[in-house]
């Protein structure tokens, strides 16, 4: 063999002997490496989707490993209430609970004694019932949840006292009032856009429960549909709630007219 020959056949068998142990001495040490443990604990979650009012069936929640790194406080665990499978089983979903999503107290209701809609109000308020049409009612695109104002269209009878006009005006009796069901649908169903009923059922307080009742006989009610931006905050509308709470009550009492009662 040629001399020329042997070199290149000792250079490459060299170069092969270099590449398997590259290959042998960085693979070792990925061999060697082990993943870090992750602490880990049991927590209640739901194993299929929730929707919103439906009763929970033992067989649609279950335990589940989650790191403790990520764990909530709401979260219910294991360690803390071994049966909560059985707790759980029977309880009314408030909030829709998608698959795998660590169950929450506050999204659950516990009421073996009450419908679903006695258990979703909140504690202290009141579900009051009021007649809509597509013409009131935002044209159909009011849905549980929402929150709308309502609104009083009536006779202003001291203005026509003043001027023998008849003359009507419209005033927001009240503000940011959650709806709780169109006719019997509590919860939007099927891609449903639009829920044509004739009757809301609105969350109130007791007062604002009094306000609508006294309003029913002064004129037309009708609902204003109010932005998903501005809906949660209702605290700073407290004053004004009692306020025209007053109004309502002078209007039917004494026949007070909006602008009488805003001098």
């Amino acid at each position: 063999m040629k001399p020329a020959r042997l070199v290149v056949l000792f250079i490459a068998l060299a170069a092969g002997g270099i590449a398997a142990w590259l290959a042998s001495s960085g693979r070792a040490p990925e061999q060697q490496a082990q993943a870090p443990a992750i602490d880990t604990v049991d927590v209640l979650i739901a194993k299929t989707d929730l929707d919103r009012g439906q009763v929970i069936a033992p067989d649609n929640i279950g335990w589940q490993a989650w790191p403790t790194g990520a764990l909530n406080p709401s979260f219910i665990k294991r360690s803390d209430r071994p049966d909560a499978v059985n707790q759980f089983s029977g309880a009314i979903v408030r909030v829709s609970i998608a698959s795998g999503e660590p169950i929450r107290e506050p999204a659950v209701v516990f009421a073996k004694a009450g419908g679903f809609l006695a258990a979703v109000l909140k504690e202290g308020m009141r579900a009051v019932a009021m007649e809509i049409t597509p013409e009131n009612g935002a044209g159909g695109f009011i849905l549980p949840d929402d929150h709308v104002d309502i609104i009083l269209t009536h006779r202003d009878k001291e203005a026509e006292r003043d001027t023998g006009v008849e003359k009507y005006v419209s005033d927001t009796i009240l503000r940011n009032v959650r709806v709780l069901a169109v006719d019997q649908a509590v919860e939007e169903k099927n891609g449903q856009k639009v829920a044509i009923g004739k009757t809301a059922t609105v969350e109130l307080t007791p007062d604002q429960a009094e306000t609508l009742a006294l309003s029913r006989q002064l004129g037309t009610l009708s609902l204003a549909l109010r932005s998903i931006v501005d809906s949660p905050s209702t605290t700073p509308e407290d004053a004004q709630q009692k306020a025209v709470a007053q109004f309502s009550i002078n209007t039917v009492r004494y026949g007070v007219s909006s602008s009488a009662m805003t001098r």
